[in-house]
């Protein structure tokens, strides 16, 4: 499902909001040299067409393990580059920033949905594989951030506008960077395969305790739909870390989480200064309360498909009401006005319904996290 993917993407949100907010503080010049670009869009055809001025923003948090020390690999119990060559897309995020730049929504898309993965070629280029169902991630193992893109874009009727991609190492960089980030559990946590143990309460991880904290996901049974989770809250705590006065007011601080994102993550062919520059501008007046988090609306979060294996299978009502809302830039949640047979003590005022059970950065499970 969602697997590691708050993970790193987490970051990226975090770069997306921070690090762009206040980019043009240092000068946009100093710093855009040393931005990886890759190449995502330009052999794309048949694409959605935009009905607003809102951004998509496409994070994925690759698995690969390069930028990694050793002895990293050796505290992570995962292989190295040559053991685990290439990358895996873990963790997925689509981000909505609203055409005001002052709302925020952050969809997880689980790496299990069973998708329909366009028509492409073959992983080395000899032949034509034609489109077919299969799980998202299973698209970026086969065309690498295009395909991704491509698959996505066919599956919500939503363009992507911007892609970033980040590492195993940018996450932890950033997670460092910013001192390390808090998080809360309510129980005990001892997962065999992260490797992580924490007992119940509040702890402040640091860039490794907080991977393998976002990968956790064989200590109470829930799999994947409880690290989705978990990366969520993380995502969020990541968010008011970031947007804190303590590292937007500490110039050291400040330096080392840009120097720390902007080394270890990649950007689309077409992101460039002047776009930085403006949506720098434009989002700073965006606070963590005004992004919401959520997962695509799920009908079935256990789903088996034979030759597929076990599989996450969208809401077709809810989710296609989701890409329609985030396409044209409404709102998440409705107004209902009471019936008229409610009791005559009732209030006539409205009642909020969020149908997509949306949380705002601000909440957490064990309360406010100082």
């Amino acid at each position: 499902m969602k697997s590691t993917r708050a993970i790193r993407i987490i970051t990226s949100l975090s770069v997306g909001v921070v690090v762009l907010a206040s980019a043009s503080w240092f000068g946009l010049g100093q710093v855009s040299g040393k931005i990886a670009r890759i190449s995502v869009f330009s052999g794309l055809e048949d694409r959605p067409e935009k009905t607003s001025k809102a951004l998509n923003y496409l994070l994925v948090g690759s698995d690969t393990r390069e930028g990694l020390t050793k002895q990293e690999m050796k505290d992570l119990r995962v292989g190295s580059t040559k053991t685990a060559a290439g990358g895996r897309s873990d963790t997925m995020l689509l981000v909505h920033i609203s055409k005001g730049r002052d709302k925020a929504y952050v969809v997880s898309l689980p790496r299990d949905s069973l998708v329909t993965i366009p028509a492409h070629l073959s992983t080395d280029g000899k032949s034509q594989i034609p489109d077919r169902q299969n799980k998202l991630n299973a698209a970026f193992a086969f065309g690498g951030a295009p395909l991704l893109i491509q698959t996505i874009e066919g599956e919500t009727n939503l363009k992507i506008d911007h892609y970033i991609e980040v590492s195993f190492a940018g996450f932890a960089g950033i997670v460092n960077a910013l001192g390390g980030i808090d998080v809360c559990t309510k129980v005990d946590i001892d997962d065999p395969k992260s490797h992580l143990v924490l007992a119940a309460g509040t702890h402040t991880l640091n860039g490794i305790e907080a991977l393998k904290y976002v990968r956790t996901r064989d200590f109470d049974g829930r799999g994947d739909i409880g690290r989705m989770q978990r990366q969520q809250q993380f995502m969020s705590s990541v968010l008011k870390k970031a947007t804190s006065s303590g590292v937007l007011l500490n110039p050291i601080k400040l330096v080392n989480f840009m120097n720390a994102a902007i080394s270890t993550i990649k950007l689309d062919e077409n992101l460039n200064e002047g776009d930085l520059l403006e949506l720098a501008k434009q989002m700073r007046g965006l606070s963590s309360g005004n992004v919401r988090t959520l997962t695509v609306p799920l009908s079935n979060a256990n789903g088996n498909v034979p030759g597929i294996g076990s599989v996450v299978i969208w809401d077709q009502t809810l989710s296609a009401d989701l890409w329609t809302r985030i396409r044209d830039d409404a709102a998440l949640v409705d107004l209902v006005t009471p019936s008229p047979s409610a009791s005559a003590t009732t209030s006539a005022k409205p009642e909020i319904v969020d149908k997509f059970k949306t949380r705002t950065a601000a909440e957490n499970p064990c309360g406010e996290i100082k």
